[in-house]
């Protein structure tokens, strides 16, 4: 191969993508910069607040309880408001509660502010996604959102190591400069990022099937082929939190230092930074039933393998397996949930799907815990296993004739209609 082949690859990767979803981009990568509530609530609440290990797990539930409930809720803004409106409010007010949360000091009003906190950083992600969803040509979504992952994992990676100096200085300052980081986003959406909520369809007043006001959360619930979605991807996002939350349980148990842990995760970030925009442009061409049903059983069988590692060397590889199936899956998936949602609902398909990856970090905490006690870390191996095959069947199963895509407009004619020779359609009720 060719030096100039890479270089090809990179430009066909990023190139001809609008201008409003470069600023997306960069909101998205300034916003993860910022992360450090996600990464050091655990120590903070244990070693600088000296408060014990349940109380740590139970303020971490209520974070992820937070965003459950705002992923829905969000998702319904961003239908009613706008986009634009709903990102703003959640910035500012995940601004506002993690400056707070560095000083409160009770533990029920850390709790309470916690909650606060999950509920107001999630609640950007629907209105995100939707903007995506509306600015973009139906061929152009999957490499989208595969270099808007790169952007997360990129700015997570670079803020863990960040975080870790700053929480050595003082967790205090950390809390404040995500702040200051998440003011930062607030202001290029205020400042660089049109509204992009499709208009009203002809006829909407008279409360036609493909009106806005028709598309409620019971229109989304009544979607079966949607809904099933969003429960193989609540399964996928449990096998996938096990890598944060029972892997280093495990390997503690197995005598396995924090810092043996930190270098097989490690492997996830680095992999995802280095492969994720050069994979993408092959991504976009393959048929996503094929990539989805990998993906799962990648998955699955990643973690499984788990059970078989006895050094740091082969954890490393296993997580290499299950990091494959994370750059498969994500900008895949997301591309559908835009596919299977019409235009005028799109904030609030995209809550319900948000929310199903909400969920599981709320549930894969508890659910992997119990199993680990009761029964050893091998039976949740072998269930990410079997997880995985069960996915890997549902997404067979909901990609059989598949909608095609609607044809979109967007309030103030930023972005063209979807070319006659795109088949128009809906979602399946």
């Amino acid at each position: 191969m060719s030096l100039v082949s890479p270089r090809r690859a990179l430009r066909a990767t990023v190139s001809g993508l609008p201008r409003e979803f470069w600023w997306l981009w960069t909101s998205s990568l300034v916003n993860r910069l910022g992360a450090f509530v996600a990464t050091f609530m655990a120590l903070y609440l244990t070693m600088e607040r000296g408060y014990s290990a349940s109380y740590a797990g139970l303020v971490a539930a209520l974070h992820g309880l937070g965003g459950v409930i705002s992923s829905v809720a969000a998702g319904v803004m961003a239908d009613r408001l706008g986009r634009r409106p709903t990102m703003l409010v959640a910035q500012l007010s995940t601004a506002a509660s993690v400056a707070l949360l560095g000083f409160v000091q009770d533990p029920v009003a850390i709790a309470c502010v916690a909650f606060l906190v999950g509920m107001a950083s999630n609640a950007s992600r629907p209105a995100v996604q939707a903007m995506m969803a509306d600015i973009l040509p139906p061929e152009d979504r999957v490499r989208a959102f595969s270099l808007n992952y790169f952007a997360v994992n990129l700015g997570f990676a670079v803020s863990a190591v960040g975080a870790g100096f700053i929480a050595e200085f003082s967790y205090r300052a950390g809390f404040l400069i995500e702040a200051g980081m998440t003011l930062v986003c607030a202001v290029l959406v205020f400042a660089k990022i049109p509204e992009s909520k499709p208009a009203a369809p002809a006829g909407a007043a008279g409360g036609g099937k493909e009106s806005g006001a028709e598309v409620r959360l019971g229109t989304v619930l009544r979607d079966g082929r949607f809904m099933s979605l969003v429960g193989l991807s609540f399964l996928i996002a449990l096998i996938f939190q096990q890598g944060y939350v029972a892997l280093p349980v495990a390997m503690g148990q197995h005598g396995f230092s924090p810092a043996d842990y930190g270098l097989a995760i490690a492997v996830n970030g680095v992999l995802i930074v280095a492969v994720q925009v050069p994979v993408t442009g092959l991504i976009a061409r393959r048929d996503p039933r094929r990539l989805l049903v990998v993906s799962a059983l990648l998955a699955g069988y990643g973690f499984g393998l788990t059970a078989f590692a006895g050094s740091v060397g082969v954890l490393a590889l296993t997580v290499c397996v299950w990091t494959i199936a994370e750059i498969l899956n994500a900008p895949t998936q997301s591309s559908l949930v835009v596919r299977l949602s019409p235009a005028e609902g799109r904030g609030r398909y995209q809550g319900m799907y948000t929310m199903s990856w909400s969920l599981a970090a709320l549930v894969a905490p508890l659910v992997s815990g119990v199993v680990i006690d009761a029964y050893g870390a091998n039976w949740l191996w072998g269930g990410s296993a079997v997880l995985g095959t069960i996915a890997a069947v549902g997404y067979a199963m909901v990609m059989r004739s598949l909608p095609p895509e609607p044809e979109v407009a967007v309030s103030g004619g930023t972005r063209k209609p979807v070319a006659e020779t795109e088949p128009t359609g809906g979602v399946t009720a």
